[in-house]
């Protein structure tokens, strides 16, 4: 995806220059910070790729970094760099939803297929929000008896019970339902319910 960036939050110098320089020689756009407290003012809901982030920084921690992105909503994946002690840290980081760790000294390859990894799920991510807006944006635009027929489609009703809870023609919910169809872009029911899901998350 374009616009997608490696975001390196490391307060060790030397650190994060070779790592933003093996990221730049195989092609990726990098932007580096040598603290959580910058990142965190750079930080916007536009970001698109992933955040290798230091464990232990002077200041705000990387843990405390990654604890306030959640709290934003903020979705980019996060690789941790850990030192041999921060270890459990770091496993701690991955239950809250942290994409992996990886411990000082790490192997060039390592780093580049956690990258990798975090960027195609960054791009996932990205595809399925912009489907669920699309599906909310369809959901909005569907009128009220359009809403009361679709969720008793969802329950399983059939048409002549759907006719039959509503007080309307069989003729009537046919039409109700052909626009639902239609205006939810689904084919099949299976379809309907699978865009309702997402819209309604």
């Amino acid at each position: 995806m374009t616009g997608q960036c490696v975001y390196i939050v490391d307060d060790d110098e030397p650190m994060r220059d070779s790592l933003q320089w093996l990221l730049e020689s195989q092609g990726f756009a990098v932007t580096a910070f040598a603290s959580a407290e910058d990142f965190l003012v750079a930080c916007s809901d536009g970001m698109a790729g992933c955040i290798v982030l230091d464990v232990r920084m002077p200041g705000m921690s990387g843990l405390e970094l990654y604890e306030k992105l959640n709290a934003r909503q903020c979705t980019l994946p996060v690789i941790f760099i850990t030192g041999h002690g921060d270890v459990p840290m770091a496993v701690s980081a991955l239950k809250k939803g942290a994409v992996d760790f990886i411990e000082k000294p790490f192997s060039d390859k390592d780093m580049l297929r956690l990258i990798e990894q975090c960027l195609e799920l960054d791009r996932n991510n990205r595809e399925k929000q912009q489907k669920a807006v699309g599906v909310k944006r369809r959901l909005a635009n569907l009128t009220e008896r359009e809403v009361e027929v679709m969720d008793l489609i969802l329950a399983g009703k059939l048409n002549k019970q759907i006719a039959d809870v509503l007080n309307i023609s069989i003729k009537t919910v046919e039409v109700h339902r052909g626009r639902i169809m239609d205006k939810m872009a689904a084919r099949t029911v299976a379809e309907l319910v699978q865009a309702v899901m997402r819209g309604r998350q």
